[in-house]
């Protein structure tokens, strides 16, 4: 059975397809909770209230987008939520921000590789926290969903309400100001050493 008759099933009121199609998005979603709001419990919270919002709301779905689409939506607005509730939520670890080329988190348990340049890339992945953390929600939640979740640009102007050249613009603002703050950093790492 496809998503739309899943969908369709689920609008009539079959909790199976319900069910079905929580699970197939329920690890995205985790994933999208956890990268903003930053830790294991926040994120329980935003992927729980995400799906209850759309138990509530499924029969408003209108099938123009896919319904992973439709839960990120839910998701970005419940922690938009809980960000105005909160004023300041850190958003998230910089492991959360950068591709790993695989996402389980158990694989990178035993990882061996050369002390070196697992300390160089600690010290890259804490420059670029740190900035992540001060770069205004604006730019960064096109950024996360464009580079960390790898949404078309077309989608994550739809999820956020922008046009698509208002995201790309966003997108693009803040690749150049991490970069900028990274050539910052590189400039002080080699002048240090001369």
């Amino acid at each position: 059975m496809n998503e739309r008759e899943l969908i369709i099933k689920a609008q009539s009121g079959d909790f199976d397809s319900f069910n079905r199609l929580i699970t197939d998005n329920k690890d995205k979603i985790y994933r999208l909770a956890l990268k903003l709001s930053g830790n294991r419990d926040d994120a329980a919270d935003i992927m729980q209230e995400t799906f209850l919002k759309a138990v509530d709301n499924i029969d408003k779905f209108r099938l123009e987008s896919s319904f992973g689409t439709w839960l990120y939506s839910i998701a970005l607005n419940t922690f938009r939520s809980r960000l105005d509730d909160n004023k300041k939520m850190p958003l998230k670890t910089i492991e959360e921000y950068l591709p790993t080329g695989h996402d389980h988190a158990s694989s990178k348990l035993l990882d061996w590789g050369n002390p070196h340049d697992l300390y160089e890339q600690k010290q890259l992945k804490d420059i670029i926290e740190s900035y992540l953390d001060e770069m205004p929600h604006k730019y960064s939640l096109p950024f996360i969903l464009r580079y960390m979740e790898d949404l078309p640009v077309k989608e994550v102007a739809s999820l956020l309400s922008l046009s698509v050249a208002a995201a790309k613009s966003r997108i693009l603002r803040a690749r150049l100001a991490l970069r900028e703050r990274l050539t910052e950093k590189f400039r002080e790492k080699t002048s240090g050493s001369l």
